[in-house]
């Protein structure tokens, strides 16, 4: 099993492109089982969650191919063999559960395991569910797997998502394209995935408005075709890589980088001393001479502070001068960093969802282990500015949302290196 090696001290200096988002790239790539002609998307990250949903997706009768190293992907669902996504598969990455509204939608069938460890409710499938029922699906779990019908095809409705789900938004989206009728989704995710997504029907004929904002209106046709699609930057690593700089200190430039992807995320690090400069390139970040401030962080739905990047931000607290409190709203459990964190010094207190922050001068390096993805990265970057040497351990998280990432830091003066597992 791979680790990384972190030695700090060094402040960064270079250019770092931001690869094209993940999780938009996990929504557009089912969106091919919705058309009988190819949807090719530019600018594909290459990572595994990608590979992963190109094997559900091959399962399914969909050709993939891969060219230009994998950054670009052309995928044709004119043969599609099965509706059934398997266990073996969906286990691997909960975004596999965005092949039911295609699949209900483009053949009025879907069996879809569901994630593994997931009861309905735990971030919440039940969204999901509610939604496609709303359009006329029946849908009953068995032995773990949802099966769903569409007798007589989907029809459109007036749905009021409970929360602002981005998975749930995108599955009764997609479903909707084909619906027979207007479809209202009110609630809707904003999150620049979704207008990605949306951008991406609309070039396939879909006749859909409101992207963007809490109402999102799909008006159903008889069939989509192909296109064309550039995935847009990864929001995720953009914040990752602008908090690298303000904990090991020098300047980035962060090529393809757009404070509208992070406005909430934005503010916060200026708050904290941390300067953002839009380039015509992307965005350039560099942290004012000595310790960064503390701030206060609240997860919360798009415009908001991601909680995708709490765990970064974090990292960043731990040396902050002052005491923070970062509130987690949108999943549990997604504290696990902490005690990592802890092992390097960090002074960390965790009730519930909240946790506080008590800024120390320096962190020490240590050997650590990452919990989950975003824990994995938050890690690397306590070590970019820590004493010593960190070992990061289980880093095989890391490259399920992260392209090359010990590449991309040490090109820019991080000393950080992979150290291969058996």
């Amino acid at each position: 099993m791979d680790s990384i090696i972190v030695t700090g001290g060094a402040e960064l200096s270079g250019r770092i492109p931001i690869a094209g988002a993940k999780n938009a790239c996990l929504a557009l790539m089912p969106a091919t089982l919705l058309s009988d002609e190819p949807l090719t998307l530019m600018n594909a990250p290459r990572l595994s969650d990608i590979k992963t949903m190109t094997l559900l997706l091959q399962s399914l009768g969909v050709e993939v191919t891969a060219m230009q190293e994998g950054r670009v992907l052309t995928l044709s669902s004119h043969a599609l063999s099965s509706h059934r996504a398997d266990y073996d598969i969906v286990r691997k990455m909960r975004a596999s559960n965005l092949v039911l509204g295609p699949l209900l939608a483009r053949t009025g069938h879907a069996v879809v395991s569901l994630p593994g460890g997931c009861a309905i409710g735990a971030r919440p499938m039940d969204i999901h569910i509610t939604g496609l029922e709303a359009l006329g699906a029946e849908i009953e779990l068995r032995d773990g797997y949802l099966h769903a019908v569409a007798r007589g095809g989907l029809r459109g409705a007036v749905i009021e998502q409970r929360f602002a789900s981005v998975g749930a938004t995108e599955n009764v989206v997609m479903a909707a394209t084909l619906a027979k009728g207007t479809t209202v989704l009110k609630n809707a995710a904003r999150e620049p995935e979704i207008v990605d997504l949306v951008h991406c029907l609309r070039a396939m004929g879909a006749r859909i408005a409101g992207e963007g904002t809490g109402t999102i209106e799909i008006e159903g046709v008889e069939r989509l075709g192909g296109a064309t699609h550039r995935v847009v930057a990864d929001r995720i690593e953009l914040g990752t890589y602008m908090i690298a700089p303000a904990i090991a200190g020098g300047e980035v430039e962060l090529l393809g980088g757009r404070r509208e992807l992070l406005p909430a995320f934005c503010e916060k690090l200026e708050a904290a001393g941390v300067t953002i400069t839009q380039t015509n390139d992307g965005l350039r970040v560099a942290r004012a001479n000595g310790r960064v401030h503390a701030v206060d962080v609240k997860t919360e739905v798009y415009p908001g502070f991601p909680t995708d990047l709490q765990a970064q931000m974090m990292a960043l607290m731990c040396t902050a001068e002052g005491v923070s409190v970062l509130e987690e709203t949108i999943f549990e459990n997604r504290f696990m960093h902490a005690p990592e964190l802890m092992r390097m010094g960090a002074r960390i207190e965790v009730h519930g969802g909240h946790a506080t922050v008590t800024g120390v001068e320096r962190l020490r390096g240590a050997p650590v282990m990452a919990t989950d993805l975003r824990a994995s990265v938050s890690l690397i970057l306590a070590g970019l500015g820590a004493e010593g040497e960190t070992l990061v351990n289980r880093v095989y998280h890391l490259d399920r949302g992260y392209e090359r990432v010990e590449e991309k830091l040490s090109a820019c003066g991080a000393r950080i290196e992979r150290v291969r597992g058996e």
